[in-house]
């Protein structure tokens, strides 16, 4: 069964009915669903789907000849292989639709090129002469992002300024992944989340009719298992140095977020090689550097600023518990590893995707016009600010702290901060405090509202202060994980 993608079939739906013809580049990191959405969106078309491999040119050329001429077109005829590529694409014009787009599907398009330097000139010229102005519709699709975006769009490419879209698939939502979970409870959704993260190749491992913690055990955990090698395998295909990559993502996923923690941690000395790195595991959607919501360009520009953070979160399961228990578990000592490393971590875990859940939740209401202001910028925020401290004379301090969640309007004269707790108590009137003593010396110059999200609810305190607040917001977990947007 298809889930999700609704956003991506509209937009291909959308190109399949527009006028004229359509050069579609359609790209993300492996495992992300490309072939799956291209293949739902094209199921009820007349269409050729046309999947490259790494081969030489002669066979690719061998091999698309042979599906472009199982179509009812004249050259089956009289030819058995297109001589040329361009004659190769060119046939689409001939492809049979009825009144419907001629729709031409080319998967890991990358492969293609590779074996053949000259294929986007080829298809420039044919699209400028021919193919811009007929009924047809092709598909660029790749996995290789590196290629797509510094050679395929870049300016002095070909192909450059010819496409009609493009769209960079990223995964799934929480909102879209725990579909594939539908009778786990909230918690549970939020945890598998944490797990697998919105990848739909990885969520597919899980058997939803089986407890959370089984399928860690079946699915992760045990040698054999397609997740269970996922990591080594997607890195030897995409990196070279696969023992320093290992060394750099486990450090990340250990907590160590900063360019010198990092190397120190993974024990590459230069600073500058480890920079190197990670701005591949950056390319490859693995590793994200993250800012503070308000920093400005020069900040952002310094290579030494900012935050490292593991973007797919199965990455940091398995670095955190695969990785690290690696001799245990090729000798088969799953219940062990899950019992003593995996079980009494897995709930602290979550809290840190749980952050990222709330944020989407917070996405959600602004799409459904339920803030008390429109944001221009929303995202983590760290640096030094007041923080409560009972001890000081005026009950603040200065220090470094970071919010979960700040929004910002456009003329930054409305703020809004968010706490995010997933433990299992509820959320304190103590920790409310220390929520609202942050940004004290802004709140002369803008309005603050305050949303607080907790899977575990809210002590008495805060309850009554939030009926009596306008400016206080209280969501629980089935609040969030429903996405509704009429609680506010």
């Amino acid at each position: 069964m298809f889930i999700g993608r609704e956003k991506e079939l509209a937009f291909l739906e959308s190109k399949y009915s527009a006028e004229n013809g359509q050069l579609i580049v359609l790209y993300g990191r492996r495992r992300v669903g490309k072939t799956e959405t291209l293949r739902q969106f094209c199921k009820d078309k007349p269409h050729v789907f046309f999947a490259c491999r790494e081969c030489t040119d002669k066979l690719q050329l061998k091999s698309f000849s042979e599906k472009m001429l199982r179509e009812d077109i004249p050259a089956k005829r009289y030819i058995s292989q297109f001589e040329s590529w361009e004659q190769a694409f060119r046939s689409v014009t001939d492809l049979p639709s009825g009144d419907r787009k001629k729709l031409l599907i080319i998967d890991e398009f990358p492969y293609m090129c590779r074996g053949n330097a000259g294929i986007p000139s080829i298809l420039q010229n044919l699209w400028d002469e021919v193919l811009k102005d007929e009924n047809v519709m092709i598909i660029l699709c790749g996995s290789s992002m590196s290629f797509i975006e510094k050679e395929l769009l870049a300016e002095k490419n070909p192909l450059y300024g010819r496409a009609t879209g493009v769209y960079k698939m990223t995964e799934m939502d929480f909102y879209d992944a725990v579909k594939f979970f539908p009778d786990y409870s909230d918690r549970d959704k939020v945890i598998a989340y944490s797990v697998l993260g919105g990848i739909p190749h990885y969520l597919k491992q899980f058997d939803p009719k089986i407890s959370l913690s089984e399928n860690i055990k079946q699915n992760i955990l045990t040698k054999g298992c397609v997740l269970y090698s996922e990591v080594d395998f997607l890195l030897r295909q995409e990196l070279r140095e696969t023992p320093i990559y290992n060394s750099l993502i486990e450090a990340i996923a250990l907590g160590n977020t900063k360019l010198n923690e990092i190397s120190q941690k993974s024990l590459v000395d230069d600073t500058s090689k480890t920079s190197t790195y990670l701005r591949n595991l950056v390319q490859l959607g693995i590793v994200a550097r993250e800012f503070s919501v308000d920093a400005g360009t020069k900040e952002r520009a310094n290579t030494n600023r900012g935050t490292y953070k593991l973007t797919d979160n199965f990455f940091r399961f398995w670095y955190a518990f695969v990785f690290a228990n690696y001799s245990e578990l090729e000798a088969g000592d799953v219940d062990g590893v899950f019992h003593y490393s995996v079980e009494p971590q897995l709930h602290q875990f979550a809290s840190l995707p749980f952050e990222n859940v709330c944020r989407q939740f917070v996405r959600k209401l602004q799409q459904a016009n339920a803030l008390p202001f429109r944001y221009a910028s929303m995202g983590r925020w760290t640096g030094k600010t007041t923080v409560r401290d009972t001890s000081a004379d005026n009950g603040t301090r200065i220090a470094e702290t970071e919010i979960d969640i700040l929004a910002v309007s456009q003329s930054r004269r409305e703020y809004l901060v968010g706490e995010c707790k997933f433990k299992n108590k509820p959320f304190s009137y103590s920790e409310y405090l220390d929520t609202i003593a942050k940004l004290s010396p802004q709140k002369e110059k803008a309005d603050f509202y305050y949303e607080l999200f907790s899977e575990s609810g809210f002590d008495e305190k805060i309850i009554e202060a939030a009926s009596n607040n306008e400016r206080l917001l209280l969501y629980n977990l089935s609040d969030i994980v429903s996405g509704r947007s009429d609680i506010a």
